[in-house]
């Protein structure tokens, strides 16, 4: 029995990870993946913000070096010139009142939501279907704009979109398992230097607590900040 107990403890330690470096974080979790899909890079940051108050939120969005390996699809409100913008940059549900219908009815599946400023009277009326799915439009991560196919264009190459939850913590996805180690890498540098261009004034004490970086079924492991 004494050494069964003894096997199960060392099983236990074998599963914890110590703060270490980013490339040898992204080593262990390629030499953990052993699923039968492509696992998502996950990245978990803890901020030194109050939640609670509305001027210390963090919401924005980055465009990775790399992508983050996903299909995006985007459902566009815009008409006129601005409807074959969004044609041309490969969106793939583009209307105004019909689109709005269509979403009413729960025909399409999309990721993101962008509109013209002019629109914003339809989508609007979509604030308690698009709201809780975080798919309503928002000036401050540019999805209510007049650059109708710049914005597509980004979004199409890697623009993810994030915010902090409730306890202060930002969680995205920054690639797959499959991606070089240097392009996780360059995709986390980028969104930690939009991360660190919007810290509050008022925060006085450490911004950027902690970073984890996991896979979609693998272990979370801290990782030091100096990426």
């Amino acid at each position: 029995m004494k050494n069964k107990n003894l096997k199960i403890n060392k099983k236990k330690k074998s599963n914890k990870f110590k703060k270490t470096k980013i490339d040898n974080a992204i080593s262990i979790l390629k030499k953990q993946s052993k699923k039968k899909f492509i696992e998502s890079i996950d990245v978990v940051i803890m901020l030194g913000i109050d939640p609670k108050k509305t001027d210390q939120n963090i919401r924005g969005a980055t465009v990775l070096p790399h992508g983050n390996g996903k299909m995006v699809k985007v459902a566009v409100f815009a008409d006129g010139k601005k409807a074959e913008e969004a044609k041309n940059a490969g969106a793939e549900f583009i209307g105004m009142d019909d689109l709005s219908n269509r979403i009413k009815k729960n025909e399409i599946k999309f990721d993101v939501t962008v509109a013209t400023p002019e629109s914003m009277k339809i989508v609007s009326l979509l604030g308690a279907i698009l709201g809780p799915k975080g798919l309503m439009p928002n000036h401050k991560i540019g999805t209510i704009t007049s650059n109708i196919y710049d914005t597509i264009k980004k979004i199409k190459n890697g623009q993810i979109r994030y915010k902090n939850d409730k306890n202060g913590i930002i969680h995205t996805s920054i690639g797959k398992i499959n991606f070089s180690s240097i392009q996780i890498k360059e995709n986390l540098a980028s969104l930690i230097k939009d991360l660190n261009k919007q810290k509050p004034n008022k925060i006085k004490g450490i911004y950027l607590k902690k970073i984890f970086l996991t896979t979609t079924m693998g272990p979370s492991i801290e990782i030091k900040k100096s990426i």
